[in-house]
């Protein structure tokens, strides 16, 4: 009797389109309450891809959170865009001051630049909006 054949076909993947980095779930924003007070009383920092916010909470450990509209694509679209954003954050986090609460809000342009560009806009987005924090 032959072997069951799967419904269906082995498809081979592409490489990622990201390094894999996790971002450790102490430092994942997930509470709609510090989404809110990190936008609204945050320090914000802009590029053409992302929005940055930045906010010194005063906790032990430092957080981001993603803010991936429908505007950037479709689902499988604004998941990529998150893994992305949480690869580049995980490499960052450690390196901010602790009790640092970060949301990264992608623009629709995000979907379509390529992993280093993002990652410039993030950091480059991030410095500014540190550098203004410490200013406030």
């Amino acid at each position: 009797m032959p072997a069951a054949r799967s419904s269906r076909p082995a498809v081979a993947r592409a490489a990622p389109s990201c390094p894999r980095k996790v971002l450790p779930a102490r430092s994942r924003m997930t509470a709609a309450a510090d989404f809110s007070a990190v936008l609204r009383r945050g320090t914000r920092s802009g590029r053409a891809t992302v929005v940055v916010y930045v906010k010194q909470t005063g906790d032990a450990d430092s957080m981001a959170g993603f803010a991936v509209s429908k505007a950037v694509g479709g689902a499988v679209i604004r998941n990529r865009v998150k893994r992305r954003l949480r690869a580049i954050m995980a490499s960052a986090l450690p390196e901010l001051p602790t009790g640092t609460a970060v949301v990264i809000r992608a623009l629709p342009r995000s979907a379509d630049v390529d992993f280093e560009h993002l990652r410039s806009d993030v950091m480059d987005a991030l410095s500014t909006a540190l550098r203004k924090a410490a200013l406030a």
